[in-house]
């Protein structure tokens, strides 16, 4: 299967009437940008309360008191709850995996008799206004008898460290060898070039613009709990919300307004929701609680930091024999619900692999617990540092081998579809081997390599890195099930329903974030339905609205939502054809459906959509006795094999600078390949920031921990944030190999320029530094760094 290129120019609009694969204006936009927008702090309730956490002091500790005496004295302040006032059930994550494997951890909703992270939630204080909450937090005492904090990944191990779970020894959550081909060690003892890298990556805040929050109101006429929150998983946050207060789920509404991002961290649930949940209903007053940035950045959720002790093998040719690898990922404090503190170790191990046919694989994974907040998925999950990795092994190994960097990539992309790699993993078709040539050739006839040997005469540091990747998405509950999740994301349902204007909504399980459902899935209906776009209303975040979703992540929403609306739609035309058949007494097979009418192929005759509308709900008696009445239709997509796998290739072109250590990035160019663009404009913003969040972790983001686990970055004084000036112009070039088995052909868009940056980032940098003779292989790369690299007398050098 070929991939041809896609046109992402919206003044130059594909050239029939489908509306998948035009760039169709954002719907959301004029609500968004004018102003419009309802976000969780915009809801204002009668007699809303507001809520603040007293949170730890310390990393490690037990609690041997609290007092909110004081707290409750404190104008404007109505409560204070302590886990002992609350009575809430834990929130435990769960593998299907022996003890050997995983060991379970229950996070309380508010800690109890020990607290594991400063910023951990204590206490919960509830007050007429935010100022009197703020008040009562300094009021509130809270007395530790402190113990050794955890704070690095050497420390967890040490033997006789303490632990930050009895019951996890050597602070060893997961420990799980995925894969060991045998006599992998022989196949390196005999290879004619191995090569080495040991890499780590920093921790990282998914930093969405907004940031976490809550209203909660008890309803006394549905008797129902309505949580407004900004979540990924609205149905997640629903099922543990219920649980832990002990309610029938019915009696639990989860509803999520705008929200402005969520990249991951949003994606499991929180504790402080569920806490102030349960605040509103022992009050029975609406409660609200908007996180600040500090307790952003220090107490909620993060992610990315991992070490990676890598080899692998290469034969004479270039072409690559084995993989070993050990992956230890810091996940903080707690497991997270429902990915577990298995979620980046797993991923790195089985995904690892990625775009090259390697014939020989070893992995181990391990996610170890430290005194630090708990980490959650973050976009790519754990691919832009095994990318990076294994990316680091290519361009050493065409070093020792004396070959090109691209070339020994095209030698060992696989290019024969589809594929069964040694991680049982079966790619379906994609573009490789086309989307490196073509990210090279567009570096090439931009004039760069001849710039980067114009620059070395001049004395200048240019450098030209590249990334090949792939992103697996569509995920579906055969692919986590693989993992042994206990609680198994996967299929998607969607309704679509006509009323008699001939309008049509579509309620889905998914849930945007940024993402532009509301475009992209009006777009998939108009064409299954042949109407207006404008005709087409999407609602989505509404655990009342549809049976059970599992929101977005992991770049699900248009392969498996998507589908899943398609199939829908598909029914509900069917339907309107068979009514339009039964009056016209021919075949539906006769019948197609065309910009809001039915129309008969045979002869010129057309029933509008309003009409038929009208016979379905106030006509029903003209209804053939096999069609019932009314306009809906619902289905039910999954998928049972691996996934769908989007690909790029990512080409970076860097300079460093001798007097600061800047890296400034002077081109970049991404080729990618996600299949059938529902909206080429909508993949080319997913690229585009997804680039930029790469790029943050490549130079400029990390959350550091002092010897006492005190969090370095409290504020963005001190969290290095890009802003526009660092962020490159990006030139985007669309590939398209689609899918065969979504129904829309689409893969995944979401994740694949966060996992590809800090690659091609790194490698051009090391390319800029090959005359010094030192390689750089652990991110972010800071300033201090490169300045000691490009001097000679203090080398860093990777053995």
């Amino acid at each position: 299967m070929n991939a041809v290129p896609v046109n992402a120019d919206p003044m130059k609009p594909v050239q029939d009437d489908r509306m998948v694969g035009k760039s169709v204006r954002r719907r959301e936009d004029p609500r968004l940008l004018t102003g419009r927008g309802r976000f969780v702090d915009d809801i204002e309730l009668p007699g809303m309360l507001h809520a603040q956490f007293v949170r730890s002091t310390v990393a490690h500790g037990r609690i041997t008191a609290i007092d909110l005496s004081e707290v409750r004295r404190v104008p404007g302040v109505l409560a204070a709850f302590t886990a002992a006032d609350l009575e809430l059930g834990d929130i435990v994550a769960q593998l299907g995996r022996p003890l050997s494997e995983f060991v379970p951890t229950a996070m309380p909703v508010l800690a109890r008799e020990r607290v594991r992270f400063v910023g951990e939630a204590i206490a919960v204080v509830v007050a007429r206004d935010p100022y009197a909450a703020e008040d009562g937090l300094e009021a509130a005492k809270v007395t530790y008898e402190t113990l050794p904090p955890i704070t690095n990944e050497q420390q967890a191990l040490a033997t006789g460290a303490a632990l930050v779970h009895e019951e996890a020894a050597h602070n060893t959550l997961v420990d799980v060898s995925l894969f060991a081909t045998e006599g992998i060690d022989e196949i390196f003892d005999q290879a004619s070039c191995v090569v080495r890298v040991e890499a780590r990556t920093g921790r990282q805040n998914a930093l969405p613009l907004e940031t976490r929050g809550a209203v909660a109101q008890w309803d006394d006429r549905e008797e129902q709990l309505v949580l407004h929150t900004c979540t990924q998983i609205p149905h997640q946050v629903r099922t543990v919300a219920a649980r832990c207060m002990r309610l029938d789920e019915r009696a639990v509404r989860v509803i999520v307004p705008d929200m402005g991002g969520g990249f991951g961290l949003k994606c499991v649930v929180g504790r402080e929701e569920i806490a102030v949940a349960a605040a509103a209903l022992r009050l029975r007053r609406p409660v609200k609680w908007i996180e600040d940035r500090k307790d952003a950045l220090s107490a909620s959720f993060l992610a990315r930091e991992q070490h990676y002790t890598a080899r692998a093998a290469f034969n004479a040719d270039g072409r690559i024999l084995g993989l070993d690898a050990d992956v230890v990922c810091d996940m903080g404090a707690y497991s997270c619900y429902p990915f577990t503190a298995g979620i980046e170790p797993l991923m790195a191990s089985a995904e690892m692999p990625g775009v090259y046919k390697v014939p020989a694989y070893r992995v181990r994974g391990r996610a170890i617990a430290t005194n630090k907040a708990p980490t959650a998925p973050y976009r790519g999950v754990s691919r832009p540092q095994q990318v990076m990795v294994v990316e680091r092994l290519m361009e050493r190994a065409a070093r020792e081998l004396d070959l090109d960097p691209v070339e020994i990539r095209r030698r060992n992309v696989i290019t024969e579809f589809p594929y069964t790699g040694i991680n049982k993993m079966t790619y379906d078709p994609g573009s490789y081997l086309e989307s490196l040539n073509l990210c090279e050739r567009s570096l090439r006839d931009a004039g760069w390599y001849e710039r980067q040997t114009a620059a070395l005469a001049e004395g200048r540091h240019i450098g030209i890195g590249f990334s090949c990747f792939s992103e697996r998405t569509g995920y579906g509950s055969g692919a986590f099930a693989q993992r042994k999740m206990k609680i198994v994301p996967g299929f998607d349902l969607a309704e679509v329903r006509m009323d008699t204007s001939g309008a049509v909504t579509v309620t889905t399980g998914t849930m945007s974030h940024g993402q532009s459902h509301e475009t992209t899935m009006a777009q998939i209906v108009a064409d299954a339905l042949g109407v207006d776009i404008a005709k087409v209303k999407l609602h989505q975040g509404d655990t009342d609205r549809i049976t059970y979703g599992w929101g977005t992540f992991a770049s699900r929403s248009i392969a498996i939502g998507g589908s899943a609306v398609r199939l829908a739609a598909t029914k509900l035309g069917d339907k309107l054809r068979a009514i339009a058949a039964a009056e016209w007494g021919i075949s539906p097979d006769e019948i197609e459906l065309d910009r809001g009418r039915v129309r008969r192929r045979d002869v010129d005759a057309v029933l509008t959509h309003e009409h038929l509308a009208d016979i379905a709900y106030l006509q029903s008696h003209l209804l053939p006795k096999d069609i019932d009445p009314g306009l809906s239709a619902s289905a039910v997509f999954d998928v049972s094999n691996d996934g769908t796998f989007s690909n790029a290739t990512h080409g970076v072109v860097v300079e460093l600078h001798e007097g600061t250590g800047q890296v400034e990035i002077l081109a970049y160019v991404c080729v990618e390949d996600c299949g059938v663009a529902i909206n080429p404009q909508v993949v080319e913003g997913q690229c585009r920031g997804g680039i930029a969040q790469g790029i943050a972790g490549a130079l400029f983001e990390q959350v550091t921990y002092d010897a006492q686990g005190e969090p370095s970055a409290t504020s963005f004084m001190d969290y290095k944030v890009p802003t526009a000036h660092e962020i490159p112009d990006i030139s985007i070039h669309h590939l398209e190999t689609p899918c065969t088995f979504t129904e829309t052909g689409a893969k995944g868009a979401g994740e694949g320029g966060t996992i590809g940056a800090p690659a091609a980032v790194l490698n051009a940098v090391n390319d800029a530094l090959r005359a010094t003779g030192v390689e750089l292989d652990n991110t972010p790369i800071t300033p201090e760094t490169v300045h000691r690299a490009l001097t000679p007398s203090t080398p860093e050098r990777t053995p």
